[in-house]
């Protein structure tokens, strides 16, 4: 069955690969590995930039090693949104006050610096709904548990009649899983360790740029 595959690729790395030695993962080898009679014609990888930290000045070199295997895959086309930074003044948890505030005194506070992706689950949405339009695909794989896609993914199985399989990339259930288990025709509910160990690209690879290698931090 022809097979498009849409990937939050934040979502695959933070719930299946984050502290991990399985971050060179090979998302075409992971969807033939758990579907093994699929015929995969396209895969859409959605992600952002990440930025520059202190704490990990690192990180974008990283990610664009990444990026630049998973260009060597000839069915799949990265489509980046973007992380937008966010300052601003929350509550410490657990909650602590002041010394000698009475009842009713507000909580004291701290200033955090928060990034927030944006546009990923818009733009799975966007192309899942669009590629079914044009009847690019029979089937589709969902690789995300973002409760936002579960219209999106429930219209097409549900008034194109074509299947939508999901699958859950996070270790422990959240609640964007039910929903999105609904919403779908089947659902992988986790992908196993030894699966994501043997999906591997190799420590090597060769692009139009020359040979480049799996990040040190990634062994």
């Amino acid at each position: 069955m022809k097979t498009n595959v849409y990937i939050d690729g934040l979502n695959l790395y933070n719930g299946a690969v984050k502290g991990t030695k399985n971050k060179w993962l090979n998302p075409r080898a992971l969807v033939q590995t758990l579907l093994p009679t699929a015929s995969i014609s396209r895969i859409r990888y959605f992600t952002a930039r990440v930025k520059a930290r202190p704490h990990d000045p690192d990180a974008p070199d990283r990610q664009e090693f990444y990026l630049r295997a998973l260009r060597t895959l000839p069915v799949l086309e990265i489509i980046e949104g973007q992380f937008k930074t966010r300052w601003g003044k929350y509550p410490i948890y657990p909650y602590r006050y002041a010394h000698g505030a009475g009842p009713g005194a507000p909580p004291l506070m701290e200033e955090i610096v928060k990034d927030e992706e944006k546009g990923t689950d818009v733009n799975i949405a966007t192309y899942l709904l669009l590629d079914c339009f044009r009847g690019d695909y029979e089937q589709a794989v969902v690789i995300s548990n973002d409760s936002d896609l579960a219209l999106p993914v429930r219209i097409v199985r549900d008034e194109f009649r074509k299947p939508v399989i999901v699958i859950n990339p996070q270790r422990r259930a959240k609640q964007g899983v039910w929903a999105m288990k609904r919403a779908s025709t089947r659902m992988i509910d986790r992908i196993n360790t030894s699966v994501l160990r043997k999906c591997q690209f190799p420590d090597r690879l060769t692009d139009a740029q020359g040979p480049f290698s799996k990040p040190l931090g990634w062994y």
